[in-house]
């Protein structure tokens, strides 16, 4: 028996409602024995917009916490030696903003606790996402195009590996391409060329000597996913490892086999929790863990658990010591830790390692013949190929190849007394959390000094219409007091924006000529297109930031198979646009996808805005994560059919649409 070996870093993904409440929340997380911080922010933070912002109307505080200036990063981690903390913060366009924040606020920590600055930074560990690549494919959190944000990405590796040097400047993402529908070949070889794209960049950048490469690939980081196929999951880090270790050796030269480790925390799936049956995901979550724990040799760094009930809205604390309490019950309770690893050897792990490292290999050499990630990304090449997974893996659960227990089989059930209270089984957002933010952030800009705030923007504009490093730039910024937007709006006025490919035109979703229900359907789409005289015309809309499009990509893609014509332009619409788009393209429904809980704001905002353009027999349906209560609410207004992820059948749920448009138009 080997020396028990040292757990991972445990967390929770946690932040909520205002910096306060999640510091308090954080405090309390780590008295209960949690080892670092996995911080959520909310989504106006992690698209570079303000709480008062048009489009942070309805999400502000909702998924994350909101972060606007220095002042708010005071607050989060005040208390909190983060000299001393590992920390992880989920930020990917502005990580550079964030990562300056959190500098100045270990700054201030140092000077009090009598630290050198130096001393200080060499002591910070922790993490910044800031993998953009897996945003324009799945999470859809950015802001500019591929080339500045691959610049942002190069100048915060460059100056972290200089002046920081126990930081992980990026956590190459795979986590949200499986959930986008990533086969396990796929998640390892997209991630694996966001990884060459991201030290190709690095190494031509000349900001650091060619002798220190190595200490670049070392910060290197990854998070994956962790389904439920847990044997296939161990499988794919033991290739994952493998790979690394290669393309660091061969692309790159590095001969040290410390630092060509691969390094990677992981998130187990939150999108295949379910509503139905929620107690089940306690099951799914536990062998979800196994799948990166079991192995020694492939064995997460950091493990950060979902809830049992994200799936129904936000977890309370409860929730969340739950899934905490799995991973000490696994680490102190049994005696997985005292071994080395189990599976070395086995001629079955072997087999399967084999089988997705060399499925990994050839679509790494697809992707390279390309042009690289970022060529991938901007020719749809990337985001066609998990759209049409993600309805490959839509049709086996439809069809019931692919059983989810307490969803398509086994689905008798008892009243569930965890979700008996059905509005107290999940957190709840104070509606007065936005105006309260949006009151800080202006009393915020009255009191700083306007001279400064001028002088550090402008600073920044003009190191960015040059190659030289923005994180200096930014620094003075997070000094100075400039807020999140300001210092995003800076930047998207000399790099711009950017709509990424959908993916939607490539994809197929149809469950196939066999299947008796969708072919009834097209008939229905032709058949009450024929009633009203025309084509029926359906607007997949994505209101407000929320860039969660999965679920709105595969309803576009059914759709347009079933027989509609489908307009659908991407995500972060306001509810303006949305009526715009269908006044203009005079649609017969319009159907709304919005998974972080602004629902109750935006999706008023597009009913009042159809009814002030005349189109009362235009139905609006809505979709999403979207507790019982509040779907009545919806109902009361106006919608005319709530769907929430219980209604996986997207036929079923067309088949809705179409009768929402056949009463809206007063034909039975």
């Amino acid at each position: 028996m080997a020396e028990r070996t040292k757990p991972w870093v445990m967390r929770t993904y946690a932040g909520h409602s205002s910096p306060a409440e999640s510091n308090a929340l954080y405090r309390r997380n780590l008295d209960k024995g949690q080892t670092g911080l996995s911080v959520a922010f909310d989504l106006p933070t992690q698209t570079g917009y303000d709480p008062d912002d048009e489009l942070a109307r309805g999400e502000v505080g909702k998924v994350g916490v909101p972060i606007a200036h220095l002042g708010d990063l005071r607050t989060l981690f005040d208390g909190i030696p983060l000299e001393r903390m590992n920390t992880s913060m989920t930020i990917n366009a502005p990580a550079m903003w964030l990562l300056a924040l959190y500098l100045v606020v270990a700054e201030e920590h140092a000077v009090q606790a009598g630290l050198e600055l130096g001393e200080a930074r060499a002591l910070l560990t922790g993490t910044t996402q800031n993998d953009i690549v897996k945003e324009y494919l799945s999470r859809g959190t950015f802001i500019f195009p591929p080339a500045p944000s691959l610049r942002l990405i190069t100048d915060l590796i460059a100056y972290t590996v200089a002046e920081v040097p126990n930081w992980n400047p990026i956590n190459i993402c795979s986590y949200h391409l499986q959930e986008a529908g990533a086969t396990p070949v796929q998640e390892v070889s997209f991630a694996l060329c966001t990884a060459i794209a991201v030290l190709d960049s690095v190494r031509e950048s000349g900001q650091l000597p060619p002798e220190r490469f190595g200490e670049v690939v070392q910060r290197i980081s990854f998070f994956v996913n962790a389904g439920v196929r847990f044997v296939e999951e161990l499988c794919k880090m033991r290739a994952f490892t493998q790979l690394w270790d290669e393309i660091t050796a061969e692309r790159y030269g590095i001969g040290d086999p410390r630092q060509r480790r691969l390094r990677y925390g992981v998130q187990v799936n939150s999108l295949g929790l379910t509503e139905a049956q929620p107690e089940n995901n306690v099951t799914r979550i536990l062998l979800e863990m196994l799948g990166v724990t079991l192995s020694k040799n492939a064995r997460a760094r950091a493990v950060q658990l979902p809830a049992w009930n994200e799936a129904l809205g936000l977890p309370r604390p409860w929730d969340q010591q739950w899934s905490l309490r799995m991973q000490q019950v696994l680490a102190y309770e049994t005696d997985l830790l005292e071994y080395e690893d189990l599976f070395d050897g086995s001629p079955v792990i072997e087999a399967k390692v084999a089988e997705i490292a060399a499925g990994a290999r050839a679509e790494i050499a697809r992707v390279l013949e390309r042009g690289g990630a970022v060529a991938a990304v901007e020719s749809g090449y990337l985001k066609a190929a998990l759209v049409a997974s993600l309805a490959e893996r839509r049709r086996r659960i439809e069809t019931g190849e692919d059983v989810v227990v307490g969803v398509n089989r086994f689905t008798e059930t008892e009243p569930n007394p965890l979700t008996a209270d059905a509005e107290g089984s999940i957190l709840t957002i104070d509606p007065g959390v936005e105006e309260t933010a949006t009151a800080a952030v202006r009393a915020w800009r009255a009191g700083r000094d306007h001279a400064e705030v001028a002088a550090s923007l402008e600073e920044l504009r003009a190191v960015a219409a040059t190659a030289a490093n923005l994180m200096p730039a930014t620094l003075r910024c997070a000094r100075a007091g400039v807020t999140t937007g300001e210092w995003a709006g800076a930047l998207r006025e000399v790099f711009g924006e950017y709509r990424a490919p959908t993916g939607v035109s490539g994809g197929t979703g149809a469950a196939g000529p066999a299947d008796e229900a969708f072919a009834a359907l097209r008939g229905r789409v032709t058949e009450v297109g024929a009633e009203l005289g025309r084509r029926l015309r359906f607007l997949v809309g994505k209101p407000g930031l929320d860039g969660h499009s999965n679920g709105a990509e595969q309803i576009a893609v059914r759709a347009r198979d079933a027989g509609f014509e489908v307009v659908y332009s991407g995500i972060r619409l306001t509810p303006a646009q949305i009526v715009a788009s269908a006044v203009e393209e005079d649609v017969s429904v319009v159907g709304l996808s919005v998974l972080s809980g602004s629902h109750l704001s935006v999706v008023p905002d597009v009913l009042d805005g159809l009814r002030a353009a005349g189109l009362d027999d235009v139905p609006l349906v809505v979709g999403g994560i979207i507790p019982d209560a509040d779907a009545a609410r919806l109902r009361e207004l106006g919608v005319a059919r709530v769907f929430t992820s219980k209604d996986f059948e997207l036929s079923k749920v067309l088949d809705e649409v179409l009768d929402a448009i056949r009463e809206a138009n007063g034909l039975g």
